[in-house]
């Protein structure tokens, strides 16, 4: 079956040149008469694929490069090599072409009117997006039953708490039904009910118009609920691209067994290295208050053949076993790369 791409970044890259700045105030008058620059290479040649429908995770530490991919991909920064089409359109050449086909959602920022009731935020959205009133009646109809903006319509923008505020937000950029919508931080700073509230409106709306969703975040509940595949940039550099599951079955090996034992029992005489016959590097045996805990890379060692040798020398009342998190396996990535 043929994979029709929406969005196209082909070996991209984006450089900051600004004047090169000197300390004190010799440094300041230096610098008014000097000629020299610094470059910053913000975005290193990086391409990928997304085909309709995706909710992809694009993700990567502070400074990696994330928010200038999108801005070109936006059409807000030109790309300074490499090329970026969304629906085939180049979005720094035909901007409002671009706008047409687009929604975008920043965490912090709106793009609402401050002091007019949502409504009417709403209404002149409609107007600047060409949007008819049959369409308009539908679109509200459906966000409404997805984000519950009913109970805070017909007030103004300044008086909706963080949450109502980013509900709206998310309802405003979908009023001209997007084809692609870019989701910068969208559950920033929200309480537990609410992120889940804008997760399940995502998924919605993915479902019923086949939405392409771009997300950025660093909350990886969000990417663990959305995201079937991520991309994950570092130094400007693209380092991982593939499924969630991929990742974890890749660079989540280690697993950890936590057994309460019964008091008493003789942890330290339990050696593993000699009974599973693996070296004594492969898993870390700790102790706490009654329960035991081995940490150690499944590739080495199986579950079942520790849960096992623990049972067989020790009376054991309950078992927990936990794989990697997600989280762990991105802050590793970000740390040392892959």
């Amino acid at each position: 079956m043929k994979v029709n791409n929406i969005i196209e970044v082909k070996n991209v890259s984006k450089e900051f040149v600004s004047p090169k700045k000197y300390p004190g105030l010799k440094g300041a008058i230096k610098g008014l008469f000097s000629n020299e620059k610094v470059r910053k290479l913000a975005v290193d040649d990086i391409s990928f694929s997304i085909a309709e429908g995706e909710i992809v995770g694009y993700i990567g530490s502070n400074g990696a490069g994330k928010s200038t991919t999108i801005k070109m991909m936006t059409g807000i920064l030109t790309p300074s090599k490499g090329e970026c089409l969304i629906q085939n359109i180049d979005p720094s050449k035909e901007r409002k072409k671009n706008a047409q086909n687009i929604g975008v959602v920043f965490g912090q920022r709106t793009q609402l009117w401050w002091d007019l009731p949502l409504s009417e935020s709403y209404t002149i959205l409609k107007e600047i997006y060409g949007v008819s009133d049959e369409e308009y009646k539908e679109r509200i109809e459906f966000l409404n039953e997805v984000l519950d903006l009913d109970e805070f319509f017909t007030r103004p923008v300044r008086n909706l708490s963080l949450g109502q505020r980013m509900r709206a937000d998310l309802g405003a950029a979908l009023l001209h039904n997007p084809k692609v919508l870019y989701l910068d931080e969208p559950t920033i700073g929200l309480d537990l009910i609410v992120k889940d509230k804008i997760r399940q409106a995502i998924k919605d709306i993915n479902e019923k118009y086949h939405t392409t969703v771009i997300l950025t975040t660093h909350d990886i509940g969000d990417i663990e609920e959305l995201c079937n595949r991520i991309i994950i940039i570092d130094d400007g550099k693209k380092i991982y691209d593939g499924t969630l599951e991929n990742l974890k079955e890749k660079y989540g090996t280690m697993r950890k067994v936590t057994m309460e034992v019964k008091r008493g029992s003789k942890v330290e005489k339990l050696d593993l290295s000699a009974l599973l016959s693996v070296p004594k590097d492969a898993y870390r045996i700790e102790e706490d208050n009654g329960n035991i805990t081995v940490s150690f890379d499944k590739n080495k060692l199986r579950v079942s053949d520790v849960i096992e040798q623990f049972m067989k020398h020790m009376e054991v009342s309950d078992i927990k076993i936990q794989e990697t998190e997600l989280s762990e396996i991105v802050k590793a990535i970000y740390e040392h790369g892959i």
